[in-house]
């Protein structure tokens, strides 16, 4: 292989062609094309594709006037499947590795929280709505993130046809905003679990006074019964070889005649591994569930009553939070340097591109156990009444 030093930069022809599938340049002048300010970005690209990619915009070795766009077009010509071979020899090993290990074991679980959800509660009140719900906002009848998410919630609980002196367990509770507007709007007792320290004190301050009981603990060691249960953002993070457990785990929490909401984001197909600079510096050991993966699951656990995809939302959440993380950067940069300004500004824009492309989906499924008798109709509001 060339040394690093062998590279100018112009290209090397391997490159230019894999980006012309995606209509995507180096040094153009579109608000998609790549800006090269170190020519080492073609060596890393070569030899680490998607994980290399990341590290290089971080550390300033390129830059893309809309990494949203640029994102877009790169899934849409699937070339995040397509490597080039050095690269491919490490998405083997990801892949196996991910069929080898548990890496979402509960030795493991704390993981995401403490690199992830811990980062700093600041960033994340600066980014989020008010109720900071850090999921996929409905935006069918909204104006404003604020909104979007209130509509959210509001559908979640419709859904979940709660009434008021029921109980509710919230798998994956973050800081407290589903869980405070279910107990105050429904009526209903609320238990909350979350793997992350920093959320925790935060949704344990916001829900002063609610009959609501917020646990740091992984949901493998939840024991009780309850009339309904929820969980919003967290299947991302339980791995494929737990979900026979994860469902095994609510089945048996879950009353005879209640209703389980699941809500995750999904990707269009089978995928033996995740992103590798996701999986390393945003969401570690994470795994988005395809439609089978989903399905193999639930069949002989729950009835699928209702699946519900409003992937395209994701898109638009995504913008917002990264404009109001931009916007709220002065005041951030106090604590935070440039190097992680950019991660999170490309972990936010990528992640749109994503949903934009249709690779990634949004899912909301509301399952309920054999023994159910009550008939479910589904719920597809606009603008709550």
């Amino acid at each position: 292989m060339p040394s690093a030093s062998a590279f100018t930069f112009e290209p090397p022809a391997v490159l230019r062609d894999l980006l012309a599938r995606a209509d995507v340049g180096f040094d153009g002048e579109r608000p998609w094309d790549m800006r090269v300010r170190n020519s080492r970005l073609y060596r890393r690209l070569l030899t680490q594709w998607s994980l290399g990619a990341g590290e290089a915009y971080v550390e300033g070795d390129w830059d893309c006037e809309r990494l949203d766009m640029l994102f877009e077009r790169l899934l849409r010509a699937e070339l995040d499947r397509t490597a080039p071979a050095i690269a491919r020899l490490q998405l083997l090993a990801e892949s196996l590795r991910q069929r080898l290990f548990n890496r979402q074991s509960v030795a493991r679980a704390h993981q995401v929280g403490e690199r992830h959800y811990d980062v700093g509660n600041d960033v994340f009140e600066a980014m989020l709505d008010s109720r900071m719900i850090y999921s996929c906002a409905y935006w069918a009848q909204a104006q404003d993130l604020e909104q979007a998410q209130a509509h959210k919630l509001d559908m979640i609980c419709r859904k979940l046809e709660l009434q008021s002196g029921e109980t509710l367990l919230d798998i994956g509770c973050g800081w407290g905003g589903l869980a405070r507007f279910a107990a105050e709007r429904f009526g209903v007792t609320v238990t909350g679990v979350t793997i992350s320290q920093e959320q925790l004190a935060l949704a344990r301050e916001r829900c002063a006074g609610l009959p609501v009981t917020l646990l740091l603990q992984d949901y493998r060691s939840l024991t009780g019964r309850f009339d309904k249960i929820v969980s919003v953002g967290m299947f991302e993070h339980v791995g494929l070889k737990n979900y026979g457990v994860y469902f095994d785990t609510a089945r048996r929490l879950l009353a005879p005649d209640g209703l389980f909401l699941l809500h995750s984001i999904g990707v269009d197909r089978r995928a033996p591994h995740t992103d590798p600079w996701i999986e390393r510096y945003i969401f570690p050991n994470g795994k988005l569930p395809s439609p089978g993966e989903l399905s193999d699951a639930l069949e002989g656990r729950f009835i699928i009553e209702d699946w519900h995809n409003f992937g395209p939302d994701y898109d638009r959440t995504l913008m917002c939070w990264a404009e109001r993380f931009e916007a709220a950067w002065p005041r951030l940069a106090v604590r935070y340097d440039e190097a992680f300004r950019r991660m999170f500004h490309y972990y936010l824009l990528s992640c749109a591109g994503f949903f934009r492309s249709r690779q990634g989906q949004l899912w909301q499924l509301v399952l309920s156990l054999p023994q159910r008798r009550s008939i479910y109709r589904s719920v597809r509001p606009g603008a709550p009444a």
